[in-house]
């Protein structure tokens, strides 16, 4: 809720119209030496209204102190062209912050022992929050019917990690409509270890929200996902640990295969092997017709099968006819494979 006032001063107050000294004044202030006329106060000062002190013998031109020191949680701004005897000064609550009076912003004058009136305003958070929670400095208020009735939307942030909802409602009944978050330290337990791999990171019982951890393969084995996660904070990382997948064995041996848009011969290969996610196309012989077409296999964790077309040829083939290898002769026309 927004509060709303005005402030209304006299220039010239008459001695008419200043109060009269408060009993008890001068044991919360030093209130200047009283007086009735000019001549009461000397060469060097005026007898002026001083506020609750009633008239008093005031040099005008004191000033109380200023800039005032800084605070987190409102503004001081003067509203008087100098800091001097009666100038005023507006102390303002920033959004979601108030006075123990329940309103925003107050007024302060410079009084004759140069201090300024009325006791060090302090605003604190409308909503309290539990834990180590601190209030986000922005409240909007959201009018719905009746007119008279407002909601107030409040926004949470931690110095730690939040648990709970990130926001809350103030009901018509002057309650939250949900349980106010808590802040509270959250960590992720250790990953879990991949087979034929390695963490790389510091051994611990449990990792702060924002580490990274980082996975390596063993040689010949292909890193199949993240290679990095992060520890979130809602206590999780931030995908799933990875797999080290392992090479292929190429099933052919007296037949070209193509690898990459190339034409081997799988003993031309290291090892006659395949990293893990490699396409191999094998040739196939047309039933009925001298020609040859392809099907293509994908080696998935050290597993690559033949396709069902895929026939190896016989060890005489390969010694006494290699040019009538099914990978040699010419391909079918596309018309010729259904």
């Amino acid at each position: 809720l927004r509060f709303y006032f005005n402030v209304y001063f006299c220039v010239g107050i008459t001695t008419e119209s200043c109060p009269e000294r408060l009993v008890g004044e001068e044991g919360r202030r030093t209130c200047p030496r009283p007086c009735k006329a000019d001549s009461d106060c000397g060469s060097k000062r005026q007898c002026l209204c001083d506020g609750q002190c009633g008239l008093s013998c005031v040099a005008p031109g004191r000033t109380c102190p200023w800039p005032l020191p800084h605070s987190e949680n409102s503004e001081a701004r003067l509203l008087s062209p100098t800091h001097s005897f009666s100038a005023l000064l507006e102390v303002r609550c920033k959004p979601g912050f108030t006075l123990p009076s329940g309103l925003d912003a107050t007024i302060r004058r410079c009084q004759g022992d140069r201090q300024w009136s009325g006791d060090e305003p302090i605003c604190t958070g409308r909503f309290e929050v539990m834990g180590k929670c601190s209030l986000v400095l922005s409240v909007s208020t959201v009018h719905v019917a009746p007119p008279s009735v407002s909601i107030t939307l409040s926004f949470f942030s931690c110095r730690a990690d939040i648990v709970g909802s990130r926001e809350n409602f103030c009901q018509e009944n002057q309650t939250w409509q949900y349980p106010h978050p808590i802040c509270k330290k959250v960590y992720c337990q250790p990953p879990t270890e991949v087979e034929q791999g390695y963490v790389v990171a510091v051994q611990k019982t449990e990792y702060e929200v924002g580490f990274d951890i980082h996975y390596l393969c063993k040689k010949n084995f292909l890193l199949d996902g993240a290679q990095m996660i992060t520890c979130l904070s809602n206590g999780s990382w931030s995908a799933s640990p990875p797999h080290c997948r392992a090479r292929c064995l190429i099933p052919a041996e007296r037949s070209r295969v193509m690898i990459g848009g190339v034409k081997r011969w799988p003993f031309d290969v290291t090892d006659a092997m395949v990293p893990h996610g490699e396409n191999v196309t094998f040739f196939c012989k047309h039933p009925h017709k001298q020609c040859s077409f392809t099907a293509t296999q994908t080696c998935f964790n050290g597993k690559l099968q033949t396709p069902a077309c895929y026939l190896e040829p016989t060890w005489l083939q390969y010694k006494l006819f290699p040019h009538r290898l099914v990978s040699e002769i010419e391909a079918c026309e596309p018309g010729d494979v259904e």
